[in-house]
């Protein structure tokens, strides 16, 4: 049992028996406990619709867009075109006249507000998205609306308003737009030795969320990434005869596109915990192992109960499989791919890809939430390192750690955002942070630590121990903090912010403030709550509290809504009342172990919890032992971001206890 007593801040001095800490003159205060401690004020009140237990309330609504698109590329022109309907479902309780589209190509326009804002778009440019029509479906026939295009966005106004509570409409859009080259980042054409390779995504005009938050949400695209409505997602794709397409979902049409030597190597693979090549290296240098190469074909996708879809396509993908170790979905087993130019293969490089996809959908599946889409796969390209459901875009350059790391991380997004809808341009640690924090432990688990620890450009990039490489963002009163809108963090601050602060900052909470039971029943429970739903910053930390069974308002304050230091230290060792002085200088307060030595040689661990703090920023520990105490540290085995280790620890020399107040000396700690 810990016995502590509050003790007076004033300058400590020497006395019979006690060891004193010396401290800086003119140190800045930490903020008195009242506010430290204080009832955290969510960014959102709790209401009918987001319960206060950070669970979905009892009137929680949402709407709904399915979409049938039929798109063609042209590789003349380099250029998509499409004709979509958009079946849109108002769920909510307001009457709606008018409709927000989102338009993401628009941002290579030369005009685009990301032209201007952002470090990766502005320098080339095509005409975005070209609007051929907008119209509505009624009685079996379209009827034209109007509309009005602004950077990234499209206002739709309709004949009448579309009534709330289940009023559908159907939405119908044609357009077309010029694919980007390489410096297009998320979405290109790739140029390999074989043929390019089409990397589309953003593709189709999208709806934009309204919700219970803010109404419709109109964010501008400035690069930052997505906040998109659930539903189910039916896209054919013409592309010349020779091409293979991998693409979001599950392809419905085996028969008419690949070829009977594929069809039955994917069937081979659907059994298989080894990788299988379905087309090998030397045919697609051979351009062999596909249909006939004149003319067209049409490849037809279906995805249920997605925010989005994507796809690849070229002449030129190497391709491979192996069976992924869950449930069959409608009698087909569900495969882990990977596809690449011949340029990408070989060991070390992207034939390890799909033991990688396989691994990352297994684990996270087993620890969080199942996976719960047909496949998983891998595209080596351009290199966007980009997510999206089903399949994700990384680099034909990648290979080694690099290719395991980048690949774990883009199919960890197949939790957060696309499983779990949260707003990524508002709230960015949401998806990154929480996909990181999942990351750190997929790493330690694959291959026996194969590639352990997790140590890149999202978590304690310098490679050495994360609580010391996140000191000097706590030490920058300019920093951004991980509740700052994306558009807001500037691109220096992003990664070390909203991907390694943020998932640090959980594994803190997992490891140091709940415990690993705690945390993980707490996790997949928001998780479960919130798949394919809209959750907020303030239903995440709602729902940590309830069902972690703790009060975090002192840590969503001091990690999350600031970044206040954490400055444990020892003051004083009392070695004739058996106790240790300790003392919280910064404005962050954790749960810390302190480790006392004693005169005999042994020690004891004592667990302080962060709640000693309440009473002020000093604090005296009993620790009384069958010998005098002759040293103490706090956080002994360096697993706080404590900024100031220099008073950490204190010892005192092993010698008989002198009655003469000139035996006993002030010391620094060390």
């Amino acid at each position: 049992m810990i016995k502590t007593r509050r003790i007076p801040r004033c300058p400590a001095v020497p006395v019979a028996g006690l060891l004193v800490l010396a401290t800086a003159a003119g140190a800045a205060a930490p903020p008195p406990a009242s506010s430290i401690f204080a009832p955290y004020q969510q960014l959102y009140p709790a209401n009918a619709y987001r319960s206060a237990s950070g669970a979905p309330g009892p009137a929680y609504w949402q709407n709904r867009a399915d979409y049938r698109i039929a798109a063609a590329i042209d590789t003349t022109t380099k250029s998509l075109s499409g004709d979509e309907v958009i079946r849109y479902t108002n769920n909510s309780p307001d009457a709606l006249d008018a409709l927000w589209v989102q338009l993401d190509q628009n941002i290579y326009r030369a005009d685009a507000r990301a032209a201007f804002v952002s470090r990766y778009f502005g320098r080339q440019h095509t005409a975005g998205d070209v609007i051929e029509a907008v119209s509505i479906e009624q009685g079996g026939r379209d009827s034209p609306l109007a509309f009005l295009v602004d950077d990234t966005r499209m206002r739709v106004t309709l004949h009448q308003a579309l009534r709330p509570h289940g009023g559908t409409i159907a939405l119908h859009i044609r357009w077309h737009y010029t694919i980007p080259g390489p410096w297009g980042g998320r979405t290109a054409v790739t140029p390999t030795r074989n043929g390019d390779i089409y990397e589309i995504a953003q593709w189709f005009p999208r709806m934009a969320v309204y919700d219970d938050l803010r109404g419709w949400d109109t964010l501008p695209y400035l690069g930052n990434e997505f906040y998109l409505e659930y539903g189910d997602i039916d896209y054919r794709l013409t592309v010349p005869a020779n091409f293979i397409v991998v693409g979001s979902g599950a392809l419905q049409n085996p028969g008419e596109v690949l070829s009977s030597l594929q069809r039955q190597r994917l069937a081979r693979a659907g059994h298989s915990d080894r990788t299988l090549m379905i087309r090998t290296p030397q045919e697609a240098n051979a351009g062999s192992g596909k249909p006939a190469a004149s003319g067209t074909r049409i490849w037809h996708f279906l995805m249920h109960n997605t925010r989005d879809v994507a796809f690849a396509a070229s002449a030129a993908f190497v391709w491979d499989a192996a069976h992924l170790d869950l449930p069959d979905i409608a009698g087909q087993p569900r495969l882990a791919m990977s596809v690449y130019p011949v340029e990408a293969a070989g060991d070390g490089h992207w034939a390890r890809s799909t033991e990688y996809v396989r691994n990352a959908i297994d684990y996270f599946s087993s620890k969080w939430f199942p996976y719960p889409w047909p496949n998983a796969i891998n595209m080596a390209g351009h290199g966007a390192n980009m997510e999206y459901p089903g399949i994700v875009f990384d680099g034909i350059a990648d290979a080694g750690k690099k290719l395991f790391w980048v690949t774990t991380h883009e199919i960890g997004h197949s939790w957060f955002p696309m499983l779990v809808g949260s707003n990524e341009r508002r709230a960015a640690f949401m998806d990154e942070g929480f996909n990181t924090f999942i990351d750190t432990y997929a790493s330690d688990d694959f291959n026996h630590g194969e590639f352990a620890p997790k140590r890149d450009s999202e978590y304690a990039p310098g490679g050495g121990n994360p609580v010391d490489e996140i000191v000097p963002l706590l030490l920058r009163p300019d920093a951004p903090t991980i509740l700052d809108e994306a558009d807001l963090v500037p691109y220096r601050w992003s990664h070390t912010v909203q991907y390694f602060k943020a998932a640090l900052g959980l594994r803190l909470l997992r490891e140091q403030i709940l415990g690993a039971p705690r945390f993980d029943a707490a996790f997949r429970r928001y998780i479960a709550l919130w798949a394919y739903k809209h959750p907020s910053p303030s239903d995440f930390f709602r729902t940590m509290d309830s069902e972690g069974g703790e009060d975090l308002s002192w840590f969503w304050r001091g990690w999350f809504a600031r970044n206040w230091p954490l400055d444990l230290g020892v003051a004083a060792i009392d070695a004739q009342s058996g106790s240790v002085t300790l003392v919280s200088k910064g404005g962050l307060v954790l749960p810390a172990t302190l480790q006392v030595t004693y005169a005999d040689g042994s020690s004891r661990r004592v667990r302080i919890p962060a709640e000693i703090w309440q009473q002020g920023p000093q604090a005296t520990v009993s620790v009384a032992g069958a010998a005098r105490i002759v040293g103490a540290v706090i956080d002994p085995d360096h697993v706080l971001p404590d900024i100031d280790r220099s008073n950490n620890a204190l010892n005192r020399p092993i010698q008989p206890v002198s009655s003469s107040p000139a035996a006993h000396t002030q010391e620094t700690g060390h």
